[in-house]
């Protein structure tokens, strides 16, 4: 007998999010002078604003992807609204919370193929938000239309580096192995080295797990991993505010908190520091204390703890 889809939901990776490294490596590649891959915005139009001052600070052409999940909590009209219209000017990728909106049912709930040590009650509460994100994009057709056209990933050349983004990993758009807890282990050296070769590029930029991540391969090439965890909330003990990615041959006209380089590029991470007291009024208007994304997210979102349970 199947597990009913109540058992499932938000624990399984559903087979249309599968794609391989051989697809990143068949995807035509852009031409990026500076990429900024940016990651879990969650909603956030306080970190978006700032993202997109930096991006106008930058010399040269700046391209802004953003690879999946910059949707969560905005489900309210005018944010839901106002962050996809914004986001999607520029290149994107779905995340599981976009790539679930225009689905009919609920089987796979939010979609995020929460691994076992998520507790059963995170992975229900964030089905529930998920839901009523979903009621909110029904009231958006048009957005809807362009959020189930997203691709699960992108390929870009940022000078001598090719650079793959996926959301999850290098296999499913809600893989976990580019998880801060999983990509170190060795047992996972001889899949790394066979994803980097089969999807021809020299960095992974990353997201979905909401942990950042830099992680250097042994391969001669000295290969990379970047998770940037969320752009859109703290990260790292709750010492940094949001994080996203930067790529460039050029100098960064902003600090980085860690990063490497790689086939003469900078790879870096960076601190998005947006406005706090905004961000924290227009999350607690939409998730007022005792609901759900409340009782989940608030405590990282204030800058009181840190956890890793996020889609």
């Amino acid at each position: 007998m199947s597990p009913s889809p109540d058992a499932t939901a938000g624990r399984t990776c559903p087979l249309r999010y599968r794609y391989g490294p051989q697809a990143i490596a068949s995807a035509p590649a852009r031409a990026a002078d500076v990429l900024y891959v940016i990651g879990g915005l969650y909603g956030n139009v306080a970190a978006l604003d700032v993202i997109e001052q930096m991006a106008a600070q930058e010399t040269g052409t700046v391209t802004l992807c953003f690879n999946g999940d910059f949707n969560w909590f905005n489900v309210d009209d005018p944010g839901f609204r106002e962050i996809n219209a914004r986001v999607l000017r520029h290149d994107a990728i779905a995340g599981n919370v976009e790539a679930e909106l225009p689905v009919e049912g609920d089987d796979a709930g939010c979609g995020c193929a929460y691994p076992p040590e998520v507790s059963g009650e995170v992975v229900e509460r964030s089905n529930r938000i998920h839901a009523r994100l979903k009621a909110t994009a029904q009231r958006h057709p048009d957005l809807l239309v362009q959020l189930a056209a997203l691709p699960m990933l992108a390929r870009y050349q940022v000078g001598d580096c090719r650079v793959g983004v996926v959301h999850g990993d290098a296999d499913s758009l809600a893989g976990w192995r580019f998880a801060v807890d999983q990509i170190g282990r060795p047992e996972q050296a001889p899949w790394l080295a066979e994803a980097f070769g089969a999807a021809q590029v020299d960095v992974f930029a990353s997201t979905h797990t909401c942990e950042p991540v830099l992680h250097h391969t042994a391969m001669p090439q000295g290969a990379v991993v970047i998770n940037n965890g969320a752009a859109g909330m703290p990260n790292a003990g709750g010492a940094l505010p949001g994080l996203i990615t930067r790529i460039s041959a050029r100098p960064s006209p902003h600090a980085a908190s860690h990063g490497a380089q790689v086939a003469g590029v900078n790879v870096d991470a960076l601190p998005v520091h947006y406005n706090q007291a905004r961000w924290l009024s227009l999350f607690t208007a939409n998730w007022p204390a005792q609901s759900d994304a409340h009782a989940s997210y608030f405590g990282r979102i204030s800058g009181l703890r840190v956890t890793a349970a996020a889609c």
